[in-house]
C-alpha cells in the first residue's frame, strides 16, 4: 500500500512541550484514506526505549522512503498550506482557558447580562469545545446554543464574506413533536430562515474585507418556557460567539426587542406582553452604532419609532460592554494575518485604464444598456493588464486543486530541524517563518477593485454632480404607473410599475381550508388567513438562473410586504375570507418589496376587501461620508434607490404605511453602523416619499373594482348553539359530507363556538345547504305544526317522521288516528307524507308527534255529543255558512301561517292550508310559545270534546272562542 503512496504533507506544529512535534500525512493513490504520521521531539521523557534515530518513533524508521530527496523537490510535490488559524501559545491557551484534549476536564466560563428588566446567563466552555467558539444562553427557561466554525483553508476570493447561518427550533424544547408524518426537524421553515436572516444581516458589516475563510453559525433552541422569545436571544447568542472565536470581526455584536404596550415601551418583552404590543422592533447593532433594525407597528409615527430606537440601542450598548469583558478573559485571537486585500497598486491601474469610460457608462439611465456597458469595460481593464503582464493566467506549479504555490523559506532549501529530524541526509524542516512567493494580480482581484472603482465613481457622481445614474435628484421618485384588473379570471390583480422595477400582485379569496397551517415552536395560532407569497424569478433582471424552491430572500421580502398589509385587512368577523396574495416580479431594478406592497395594496381593492386605507412603501439609500466625493461630510440621503444604488450604496432603509403613520419597516447597514440623526433624517424623508407614491397610486389608470369578483366564492356566516354542531357534523363526518353532495357547495367549517361558515360557487347551493342547517339546528317548540313530512320508518308502536332534514320525531301509534288502529302498516307505509304535530319534547331531546290532533272527528257518538255541546253557545258561534278560522298568533316562519276551519253543521275540523308552511325558527321567543299553547289548547277544546259529555265551563268556552276569533280577524287584517 505505502508503495503507491503520495509524498507526505505537512499538516500541522502543535506545541505540546518544549519544542514541537511534526505530523505528516500521506494519501495512498489507490484509496481515499490518509495516512498519518507524529514525529515527536527527542527531548521528551517519555517512551525513550521505542524511538530510533533521531527521536523518531522505531516503527516510522521501517517504512519505506519517499521520492524526494530535498526541500525544492518537496515543495514542488506538496500543495501550499494556509496560514495557521491560530498562533496561540501554550502558555496564553492555558490562561484563555483552551482545552489541551477533548478528553479534559471542561472549563466554564459564565456571565450574566441585563436583558431589558432582567438577566440572561451566558455560558461557554464547557458545550461544544471543537468548535472556534460556543456559547449557551439562558434566559428565563429559554436555552439557545450557538457554535461558530471555520474551514481549514480561505475560499476564493470573492466580493462577499462567506458566512453561512442556520438556526433551528427543535419541537423537543416545548415537549412536543412535529405534527406531519415525519418527525425529525427536515428543512427550515419560513419562521426559522427568518431568524436566520436576523442573525446574518448584522454580523456581516463587521466582517473585514479579505478575509474568505469559510464562516458557519449554528444555531438550536434546547429549551423554550413559552414566555421568553428565542430570536433575539439567537442574534445576540451569535454576536457572543463570534467574539470569542477567531474570526476578526470588528466589532461585538449584540440584538433586541422592543415592545409598545400603553404608552410604555419594554425592552425584551415578554409573550404575553407582545400580544397587547402595538410595536414589534427587533434591533441590532454595537456599543455605538446601529447595524440591523426590522419590525412591524400598527400606524406608528416616525417620533415614536425612534425613541424606540434609541431605547434599544441603550440596550444593546449595556449587552456589548458586559461581553467585552467575556471575551478579555476568555476569547481567541483574532486571524488578523488571514486578511489578504487587493495591492494598491491595482486601484491605480484600473482608474488609469477605465476612468473617462466609466464615468460615460454611469450615465446611461436604462439597467441593461449600463450594464453591458460596464461589463465591456471591465474586460477591456483585464485585458489591457494581461498584455502589459500584470495578471497571471493559469494554475502556478503544484497547483492543480486551486491552492496557491508553495511557500518560499528564507535560508534557502536546507534547513536544520531542531527538535528531530524527518530522515538523516534527508529533509529538514522547521517551524520558521515563511512568506509567500510574491505574485502578480489575480484575475479575481481585478474584478474585485472594478466593482470598488465602479462604485467610487457612482458615488462621486451623486454627491459632486447631484445626478444619479437616472438622471434624478436625491429627493425625486422614479415615475409610477399601475393598472387593476389585467387578469380577468382573478379575484383581485394589479400591475405595478416604478421606473424599472414592476410586480404583478395578485389576490386569491377562499375558506379556511386555504389557510396556511403553522407548525412552529414560538406561534400557537394554527391557521394564518392572511399570507402573501414573493417570487423573484431570473427574469425579472434578464438572466438566466436556477428556479426551484423560494431562496431566503425571496421568504424575507414577502414577509415584509404582508406584515406591511396586514394592519389594513378587516377582520374575520367582517369579512371571512383567506386572503392570499402573490406578488411576481417581472421586473426589477431595486426596491421590488416596497412595488410589492403597492400593488399587493390595489390587488386587494380589486378583490373587492374592505381595507381600512391604502399604504405605499418605498426604499431609502444613503452615501455616508460625502467628504471624500467632493460633500461636506454630511450623509446625504437618496430617495426611492435603483439597484446600482442599493449595490454601491451604505444603507438600505425600507418604509411602508400611510401619510400618518408606519406599519412595517426594515433596514440593512453596509458600514459601520449610523447614528441616530441621520436614521431620523431618513424616516422623515421616507414619509415624503410615501405621500408622493400614494397620490401616484391614486391615479390608477384603471381603477380598482372595490366589488366581489363573481368567480369569487360566496361564504355565509350563521352562528347556531354549540351544543347543535355535532347534529352539523354528524357520525363520522357523515351528515356534513351529506350536505355538501347535496346541495353542490363547496365546504362547510362548523367550529366549536357554533359559527358555521357555508363556502359555495352560486347562491343556489348556499341558501339549500343554509335551509338544511338551520332545520337542523332549530330548537322545536311544542304545539309546532309540520305540514307534508315524511315517514321514514315504520314500528311496532307507531312511525318516525322526519320534520327537517336530519330531524325526526315519532309519532305513537295511539296518536296516528282517531279510531283504533291494531298496525300503523295498515294505514301507512314508509315514504307517505302527514302532517304532524309536535307534542312533547322528552328529557332526552326526543320528540312525540301527533297527526291525530290536525285531524277530523269522524266518529257519530263524539259528533252528537259536539253538536249538542257546542250548539249551547250558539250566540258565541258564527253562523254555519261563516265557519270560524282559528289561527295561531305567532306564525311558523316570517310572513306564513297557519288556519283551521271548524264547521259546526258537519262537526268536522277542515285543513285551510297556507301556500308553505314551514317549521318556527331557531331564535322564537318564550313568550310566542305560550300565547300559541294558550290556542292550541282552546282549538283542541273546540275540535275534540270528550267522550260522555264532560262539563264545560261557558263562561270560560265563551271568552277562549271571543278571543279566537279575534285573533283570526287580526290576522286576516295583517295584524300581528
Amino acid at each position: 500500500m505505502l508503495a503507491n503512496a503520495s509524498p507526505p504533507t505537512l499538516l500541522h506544529v502543535h506545541g505540546g512541550g518544549p519544542a514541537p512535534s511534526l505530523l505528516l500525512r500521506t494519501r495512498t493513490r489507490d484509496s481515499n484514506r490518509s495516512l498519518f504520521f507524529a514525529a515527536a521531539s527527542s527531548s521528551s521523557s517519555s517512551c525513550h526505549s521505542s524511538r530510533g534515530r533521531g527521536g523518531l518513533p522505531l516503527f516510522f524508521h521501517s517504512l519505506p522512503r519517499f521520492p524526494f530527496q530535498s526541500l525544492r523537490r518537496l515543495r514542488a510535490t506538496q500543495r501550499r498550506l494556509p496560514p495557521p488559524r491560530s498562533s496561540i501559545s501554550a502558555e496564553q491557551s492555558e490562561e484563555r482557558g483552551d482545552e489541551g484534549t477533548a478528553t479534559s476536564a471542561p472549563h466554564k466560563y459564565s456571565v450574566k447580562i441585563p436583558f431589558g428588566n432582567r438577566h440572561i446567563l451566558v455560558e461557554t466552555g464547557h458545550i461544544g469545545r471543537q468548535a472556534s467558539a460556543s456559547v449557551t444562553v439562558t434566559d428565563g427557561e429559554t436555552i439557545v446554543y450557538c457554535s461558530v466554525c471555520l474551514s481549514d483553508v480561505p475560499s476564493e476570493p470573492a466580493d462577499f464574506f462567506p458566512l453561512a447561518v442556520n438556526y433551528q427550533e427543535r419541537l423537543s424544547a416545548a415537549g412536543r413533536t412535529s405534527g406531519g408524518f415525519f418527525k425529525r426537524e427536515g428543512r427550515a421553515k419560513d419562521h426559522e430562515v427568518l431568524i436566520c436572516r436576523l442573525i446574518d444581516r448584522p454580523l456581516r458589516p463587521t466582517m473585514p474585507k479579505g478575509f474568505y475563510y469559510e464562516t458557519q453559525i449554528l444555531s438550536w433552541v434546547f429549551s423554550y418556557d413559552g414566555i421568553h422569545s428565542p430570536d433575539c436571544l439567537a442574534v445576540t447568542a451569535a454576536g457572543i460567539a463570534v467574539a470569542l472565536s477567531e474570526v476578526p470581526n470588528t466589532k461585538i455584536v449584540a440584538g433586541v426587542r422592543i415592545g409598545l404596550v400603553g404608552d410604555q415601551f419594554i425592552v425584551n418583552p415578554t409573550t404575553k406582553e407582545m400580544e397587547e404590543s402595538e410595536l414589534d422592533l427587533i434591533l441590532a447593532g454595537t456599543d455605538n452604532a446601529i447595524l440591523m433594525i426590522e419590525g412591524y407597528c400598527n400606524f406608528l409615527t416616525e417620533e415614536r419609532l425612534l425613541k424606540a430606537v434609541e431605547i434599544g440601542q441603550a440596550a444593546v450598548r449595556d449587552i456589548c460592554n458586559e461581553v467585552e469583558a467575556l471575551v478579555k478573559k476568555c476569547g481567541k485571537l483574532k486571524m488578523i494575518e488571514a486578511i489578504k486585500l487587493p495591492p494598491l497598486e491595482l486601484y491605480r491601474h484600473v482608474e488609469d485604464i477605465s476612468g473617462d469610460e466609466l464615468v460615460k457608462a454611469l450615465q446611461i439611465k436604462n439597467k441593461i444598456p449600463r450594464r453591458r456597458a460596464l461589463s465591456a469595460i471591465e474586460d477591456k481593464v483585464l485585458t489591457i493588464l494581461t498584455e502589459k503582464g500584470y495578471i497571471v493566467k493559469g494554475e502556478a506549479p503544484g497547483d492543480a486543486e486551486g491552492v496557491p504555490v508553495a511557500y518560499e523559506d528564507e535560508d534557502g532549501d536546507e534547513v536544520v530541524v531542531v527538535d528531530g529530524e524527518v530522515d538523516e541526509g534527508d529533509v529538514h524542516i522547521k517551524p520558521n517563518s515563511r512568506k509567500p512567493i510574491p505574485l502578480l494580480f489575480s484575475e479575481v482581484d481585478v474584478k474585485l477593485v472594478f466593482k470598488e472603482v465602479t462604485s467610487k465613481f457612482l458615488r462621486k457622481r451623486i454627491v459632486e454632480g447631484g445626478k444619479r445614474s437616472d438622471g434624478r435628484n436625491p429627493l425625486e421618485i422614479r415615475p409610477i404607473n399601475s393598472q387593476c384588473g389585467v387578469l380577468p379570471r382573478a379575484h383581485g390583480s394589479a400591475l405595478f410599475t416604478r421606473g424599472e422595477t414592476q410586480s404583478l400582485a395578485v389576490v386569491t379569496l377562499g375558506d379556511k381550508q386555504m389557510a396556511q397551517r403553522i407548525d412552529n415552536l414560538v406561534d400557537t395560532e394554527e391557521l394564518k388567513r392572511f399570507y402573501l407569497q414573493y417570487s423573484f424569478p431570473p427574469s425579472c433582471v434578464g438572466e438566466v438562473g436556477r428556479m426551484g424552491a423560494p431562496s431566503r430572500r425571496e421568504i424575507g421580502h414577502g414577509m415584509l410586504a404582508e406584515r406591511a398589509l396586514e394592519p389594513i385587512l378587516p377582520s374575520e368577523e367582517d369579512f371571512p375570507y383567506t386572503i392570499r396574495v402573490e406578488s411576481t416580479i417581472t421586473e426589477s431594478n431595486g426596491s421590488s418589496s416596497m412595488a410589492s406592497v403597492c400593488g399587493g395594496c390595489l390587488a386587494l381593492l380589486d378583490a373587492g376587501v374592505p381595507v381600512k386605507c391604502s399604504v405605499a412603501g418605498i426604499a431609502m439609500g444613503m452615501v455616508l461620508d460625502t467628504k471624500g466625493f467632493g460633500g461636506d461630510g454630511t450623509p446625504l440621503i437618496l430617495s426611492d434607490i435603483s439597484g446600482s444604488e442599493d449595490a454601491s450604496g451604505d444603507m438600505d432603509l425600507k418604509v411602508a404605511g400611510d401619510e400618518n403613520g408606519i406599519t412595517a419597516f426594515q433596514m440593512d447597514i453596509k458600514v459601520g453602523g449610523i447614528a441616530l440623526p441621520v436614521m431620523e433624517q431618513a424616516l422623515l424623508q421616507a414619509r415624503d416619499g410615501r405621500k408622493r407614491v400614494l397620490y401616484e397610486m391614486l391615479k390608477c389608470s384603471r381603477p380598482p373594482c372595490k366589488k366581489l369578483s363573481k368567480y369569487a366564492p360566496l361564504i355565509h356566516v350563521m352562528k347556531v348553539k354549540p351544543e347543535k354542531v355535532n347534529l352539523i357534523i354528524g357520525s363520522g363526518g357523515k351528515k356534513v359530507k351529506s350536505i355538501i353532495e347535496e346541495t353542490g357547495i363547496e365546504a362547510i367549517d362548523a367550529q366549536d363556538d357554533g359559527m358555521v361558515k357555508i363556502t359555495a360557487k352560486d347562491l343556489s347551493s348556499l341558501e339549500k345547504s343554509k335551509a338544511i342547517i338551520t332545520n337542523l339546528t332549530m330548537v322545536p317548540t311544542v304545539g309546532d305544526i309540520y305540514r307534508s313530512c315524511e315517514i321514514k320508518s315504520i314500528a311496532p308502536y307507531g312511525v318516525f317522521v322526519e320534520i327537517a332534514p336530519g330531524r325526526e320525531g315519532l309519532c305513537h301509534i295511539s296518536e296516528l288516528s282517531s279510531n283504533w288502529l291494531a298496525k300503523a302498516e295498515d294505514v301507512f307505509k314508509v315514504g307517505d307524507r302527514i302532517d304532524v304535530k309536535l307534542i312533547e319534547i322528552n328529557e332526552k331531546g326526543q320528540l312525540r308527534l301527533s297527526h291525530r290532533a290536525l285531524l277530523p272527528d269522524v266518529d257519530p257518538e263524539k259528533a252528537s255529543t259536539k253538536q249538542q255541546n257546542i250548539g249551547t253557545m250558539k250566540e258565541n258561534i258564527p253562523p254555519q255558512h261563516q265557519p270560524a278560522k282559528v289561527t295561531a298568533k305567532k306564525p311558523l316562519r316570517k310572513g306564513e301561517g297557519q288556519q283551521i276551519v271548524q264547521s259546526s253543521e258537519n262537526s268536522k275540523v277542515v285543513k285551510v292550508l297556507p301556500q308553505k308552511v314551514t317549521a318556527p325558527s331557531a331564535d322564537t321567543s318564550e313568550q310566542e310559545s305560550l300565547t300559541d299553547k294558550n290556542q292550541e289548547k282552546a282549538g283542541k277544546r273546540l275540535a275534540n270534546p270528550v267522550k260522555g259529555g264532560p262539563y264545560i265551563n261557558k263562561e270560560r268556552q265563551k271568552k277562549v272562542l271571543d278571543e279566537t276569533v279575534t285573533g283570526v280577524s287580526a290576522s286576516k287584517n295583517g295584524i300581528s
